[in-house]
């Protein structure tokens, strides 16, 4: 898996990865989609960004309460502050 950057600990730290994938930050390209996951090997949660046919582009670590409490944000996007 292809994983950078320390763990995301924070939802405020999910948001910021999220909008960076969004807007095109991390360079990433063919981006289909961003997914919670968990991985089989060791049972630790990250936040996954998806290509085509689900290939695995970027993963990034989350706590246990990140990925408890950040999955509707991941869902349903970064709410603005307006």
């Amino acid at each position: 898996m292809n994983f950078e950057g320390d763990v995301i600990s924070s939802l405020d730290e999910l948001a910021q990865f999220l909008l960076l994938v969004e807007k095109g930050g991390l360079g990433l390209e063919g981006v289909a989609g961003v997914g919670m996951a968990t991985s089989n090997a060791d049972g630790r949660h990250f936040v996954a960004v998806f290509g085509e046919a689900h290939k695995l582009l970027l993963g990034r670590w989350v706590t246990d309460e990140v990925f408890k409490t950040g999955q509707d944000m991941v869902k349903n996007g970064v709410k603005s502050a307006h």
